[in-house]
């Protein structure tokens, strides 16, 4: 039986589908390659180029490939966005995880793994988010993720699938190999922007706030390492295979940095000290956002390889290199 992975041609899908494949495991990709490319999939998995809303499709994937495992990654990110553009993200995210669920129940999907994230707590107090803290997001993105976690939940206790939601924190870098990363020109994420800079390709970099009640006033996220938080979906895969019951985990470091740390360090490892600018916050941006990270080595046995930030932006630094070549 097959695994389909739905936006595994994208930064995060198609790190986490290089990863089953060295796995032994068989692999269907379902994406519309909106943001995704093709040639992201250095190991010639199977790619059917598709919509979730497009369900006569989606069933006909799950007709032909008998998939009874589901990775799903197809979503819209960006928080900013969301907040002007709400139905973008209620389409995208609810409506089409609504799609996807359906396909599966009708199908007989065993197990599920799913792409949510850390927007689903919103500002949670002292800037740390537990797995048991109320969800509160403050943006449409974290609460189309949000409305997914619970319509997943939903169809489990309904159907006998069994599920793993992971929330993500802030995902960078690249395959240490510099055989991927991210592709997408017009990313909003600060380390590729970052390095976008230092090679010349943007003017300056914007600091979006520069008056949080942090030390040094600008934005504290949590960063994991793509190569990590793949190996975190491979690690629920085996979770769920063995019998383990639903869960929902965070999946970050537990330890925070701040917007002017990680343009110091890509300053430091490109060797470039690049414009930088200060700019107005942005709406939907809390002050800091960091993992309570605890519950997912206990229960997925999972251990980061890649936990320093330098590491993180060296490898995302090589591949911008690699993929802006001349």
């Amino acid at each position: 039986m097959s695994i389909l992975v739905t936006g595994g041609a994208g930064y995060i899908g198609s790190h986490v589908v290089r990863q089953l494949s060295e796995a032994g495991k068989e692999v269907i990709v379902y994406d519309n390659l909106s943001t995704g490319t093709a040639s992201a999939l250095i190991h010639g998995e199977r790619l059917v180029v598709g919509e979730l809303a497009d369900t006569e499709s989606l069933e006909a994937v799950f007709r032909e490939y008998d998939c009874r495992t589901v990775l799903h990654f197809a979503a819209a990110i960006v928080a900013p966005e969301s907040v002007t553009n709400p139905l973008k993200y209620y389409g995208n995210n609810t409506c089409n995880t609504h799609n996807l669920l359906k396909a599966c129940v009708k199908f007989g999907v065993e197990h599920f793994v799913f792409s949510s994230t850390a927007a689903v707590y919103g500002m949670p107090e002292g800037g740390v988010a537990a797995e048991e803290n109320p969800p509160a997001p403050i943006n449409p993105y974290g609460t189309s993720k949000l409305m997914s976690e619970w319509m997943l939940r939903d169809v489990a206790a309904a159907y006998g699938l069994r599920y793993a939601a992971l929330r993500y924190f802030n995902v960078a870098g690249a395959d240490p190999a510099a055989r991927m990363g991210q592709r997408t020109p017009e990313a909003t994420h600060l380390i590729k922007v970052s390095c976008q800079a230092a090679l010349g390709m943007r003017d300056a970099v914007s600091i979006f706030g520069t008056d949080y009640s942090t030390p040094d006033g600008t934005g504290i996220r949590d960063y994991i390492h793509i190569e990590d938080l793949a190996a975190a979906h491979l690690a629920a895969l085996r979770y769920l295979e063995k019998g383990g019951k639903s869960v929902t985990l965070n999946v970050g470091y537990g330890r925070g940095a701040s917007v002017r740390e990680v343009i110091d360090v890509v300053q430091r490892v490109s060797g470039v000290k690049f414009p930088v600018n200060e700019a107005p916050r942005r709406p939907g941006d809390p002050a800091m956002l960091v993992a309570r990270a605890e519950r997912i080595r206990q229960v997925l046995e999972w251990e980061p390889r890649y936990n320093d930030l330098q590491q993180i932006i060296a490898d995302a630094w090589r591949w911008e290199q690699k993929l802006n070549k001349p």
